[in-house]
Parts: structure tokens; sequence; C-alpha cells
């Protein structure tokens, strides 16, 4: 199989986990007898920088041509001044935009070798954490019309709409039954349909939605309760379907008790054109250029590009199985590193993995 992927590396620690995960996915495709071609665009900070523009047309015609995109990350303080139109983080919602990415699929998994650098207490960690978090991502509150600033009572005051159509949920829905049907059979909608119109309407279409499953058991959880359900027993979970801004709260939680965001990876897909699949942390300005960032969540982006945007089973799972293969082993980066093992770095983690496949 040849594979176009477009690598967007962005800001911060972008430029260097990407670096890491291209070489484990260079070592994957050279194994399995796939070809590789990739192209470099323009993101966030760094296209501020080169053009004045966080999306240039030339970064969106590059990702529409591939047949997947990886993002390593975007934004930092270096442009927290500038006019919020062009701030970087617009980049990467206008990508999403571009290529119709509407679902967000995000693994909180902890991996046992890691158990002591989880926030939770280990007799909540021995019962296993392994969630995937599917977060509608191109409505609800962030993209609602009307939205602005106006004039109350004399003082300013901004609003924002949260609004979704049935078929917005149905879609999503959707996407997170298939994957609670592979997984454990199990979806929890997550709403707040006790105070809300918006998702009193989100339940009742996941409820009909979810029909069409029945070999998937849904259940409902407001979204107050699920955020402190996930510090409580984690492993209740199996696949959580939520709207945007409270997908972005929850998924956030989820990885972070995982022990770290440096080993989370993610993806976002639409219904058809090029996936993107990214790290969920931040561009970590400050450790930028060190060699000290961890690459694994960028690895593991890869191992999900090739499983869900090439259905590449065998060659993701090599992936997965080299990174557990590293960690067993005792290496460590700084943000894992809990005073056992051996300390590396961002290229030599890298290049332990792709040794390892």
């Amino acid at each position: 199989m040849q594979m176009k992927i477009c690598l967007m590396p962005g800001d911060g620690i972008g430029p260097e986990i990407v670096t890491q995960a291209v070489k484990v996915l260079e070592k994957v495709a050279a194994k399995f007898g796939h070809t590789v071609q990739t192209e470099t665009a323009l993101i966030g900070g760094a296209a501020i920088d080169a053009v004045g523009n966080p999306l240039p047309d030339a970064t969106v015609a590059a990702c529409k041509a591939a047949d997947a995109v990886l993002l390593g990350a975007v934004g930092g303080p270096k442009w927290d001044e500038i006019d919020p139109a062009i701030r970087p983080e617009k980049g990467l919602l206008g990508i999403r935009k571009a290529l119709g990415l509407f679902s967000n699929l995000r693994p909180a998994v902890l991996f046992p070798e890691l158990a002591g650098a989880s926030y939770l207490r280990p007799d909540i960690i021995k019962q296993g954490l392994d969630i995937m978090v599917v977060r509608e991502l191109t409505g609800g509150a962030y993209f609602g019309e009307p939205r602005g600033e106006t004039v109350v009572n004399g003082e300013r005051a901004a609003f924002n709409t949260m609004i979704y159509s049935e078929s917005e949920i149905e879609r999503i829905v959707r996407v997170a039954s298939e994957i609670a049907r592979k997984r454990g059979g199990k979806l929890c909608s997550v709403d707040k349909a006790n105070v809300l119109d918006v998702s009193r309407l989100w339940r009742e279409v996941a409820i009909r939605t979810a029909a069409e499953y029945p070999d998937v058991e849904l259940s409902h959880m407001y979204v107050d309760n699920a955020a402190m359900q996930l510090i409580r027993d984690p492993s209740q979970f199996d696949v959580i379907v939520t709207e945007n801004l409270f997908g972005d709260i929850l998924s956030d939680e989820a990885s972070i008790i995982t022990g770290s965001i440096g080993m989370l990876p993610s993806a976002s897909m639409g219904s058809g054109g090029p996936a993107l699949f990214e790290p969920i942390h931040g561009s970590a300005p400050d450790i930028a250029g060190r060699d000290i960032a961890n690459p694994l969540a960028t690895i593991l982006s890869v191992s999900m590009m090739l499983r869900f945007a090439f259905g590449l089973e065998a060659e993701a799972e090599s992936i997965d199985a080299a990174v557990k293969s590293v960690l067993a082993q005792g290496y460590r980066t700084g943000d894992i590193y809990v005073g056992e093992g051996r300390k590396v770095g961002c290229a030599e983690m890298g290049a332990l993995v792709a040794g390892a496949i």
C-alpha cells in the first residue's frame, strides 16, 4: 500500500515529536511492505510567522490531497497578544472545518508499566482504565451562531449559542456505537438534559439512534456526574459520547488520570476524505528544542492512523506492542519518570520504539 501523509509539525515541540513519529511510521511501512510519501505544510504560529495566516490555502490543499494528516502541536505564548481572528488555534479549528472532521476519538489508556504515574489511588487503578471518548467536533457552543458581544444594561456582555441538529447528533452517536460494538459493547452518552434544551434533544436522538445497535448497551449520565465518576471509578466506562464543550473537558480529564497527557493520541474523522491524527498535549514551548519532549502520544497517533485511516490492524498493533515493550524495559521520558527506570530524551525514545518494531 502507498500512503500519502501530510505532516503539519506546527509549533513548540511539534517538529521534534513529528520527526520521531515519522521515523516509526517508516520502520513499520518497511517491515510490512508499504511505501510512505510525506509532504510538510504550515499551520498555527509557524504559519503566522511565515505567511501571516494560521491556515494557508496551500496547507488546506495539501491536506485534502493526502490520505491522512499528522499534526504535531499548535500555539504558544509568543502569539498570545495578536489579533484573536488569526491566533494559531484558528488554524486547528479551520482545518477541522475544511476537512469536515466531526468526530474526535480520544482513547485514555493506562499502561500497566505507568501505574505509578497515575494521579488515582492504587485500588482504583488496579481495576483498569481503557476508555474511548468520542467528542462531537464541529457543533455546539464553539461553532454555534449567533455569537459575539453586545451591551446589556449599559455594560458589555458576551454570548455563544449551543446548538445541535438531529443529523449532527445521529452521526456522532453512530460513530460511537460502531466503536463500542468493536470494544466492550457499552456506550455512555453524556449530556445535561436536566437543564439544557439542547441536551434533551441530544438524549432523545441518542436513544433513537443507539436502538439501531441492539448489541450495544446504552446508558446516560449528566456531565457533572460523569466528571466525578471518571475519578471515582473510571473502569465503569467503555465508550463515552458527548457534545463538543463537554467532550473537550471530559477527554482532558480522562487523559490526565492516566498519568501523563504525553502518552495519549487522538483522531479527528469525518464522513469522507482524510482524517487528522495528533497527540492531545499542547506545544509545550518551555521545553521545545531541548530533546526532552515525550513523542509517544504522536507515535501512538500513527498507530491510530494505520488502524482507522488505512485499516491496517497488524501494523497498528506492531506500534502498540513496541511502545509497551520499551516501557516494560524501563525507558521513560521526564514526564512519566517517577524515580525508576532510565530517563531518555525525545530522539532516543523514538529510536527505541522504532528499534522495537
